[in-house]
């Protein structure tokens, strides 16, 4: 089966390691120049619990369309939808501006698309719409 788009992201990214870097900097920073109390830092160092996983364990996520179905993975977890079982493909842009995507399939049941293996949505709206496949957008929901 021919892939006609594919699409896949490294968990591991340079603006991660940033962010974690100047989390740890600006704490450090909090308790020596302002005198911070240090257990509210920890607390706040505790946040970047779930970056530092996804720097160590560097997860692939990512989606793939062929000629007659959607699959996508991210990390252990991979899911698959033939084209003729999906009515619509429904964008939703939430309030801090990410989009996130569900299919609703012809005995309207719902499934959600992994945040983290979606391309980018305008691209991706565009190869749904060449595969005939019906695109509904919502701007600014609430989930």
């Amino acid at each position: 089966m021919a892939i006609n788009y594919s699409f896949s992201r490294q968990g591991r990214t340079r603006r991660t390691a940033v962010v974690v870097i100047a989390v740890y900097a600006s704490c450090i920073a909090a308790i020596a120049l302002l005198d911070a109390a240090w257990w509210l830092m920890s607390i706040i160092s505790l946040l970047t619990i779930p970056a530092l996983m996804d720097l160590w364990f560097n997860p692939k996520s990512g989606l793939e369309l062929t000629q007659t179905e959607l699959n996508w993975f991210t990390g252990r977890r991979k899911g698959s939808l033939k084209f003729a079982e999906i009515d619509t493909m429904r964008f939703d842009t939430r309030w801090d501006l990410s989009v996130r995507v569900t299919a609703i399939l012809s005995d309207k049941k719902r499934v959600r698309l992994p945040y983290e293996s979606l391309p980018p949505h305008r691209r991706f709206e565009l190869e749904l719409q060449a595969k005939d496949v019906r695109v509904n957008r919502h701007h600014f929901v609430v989930i």
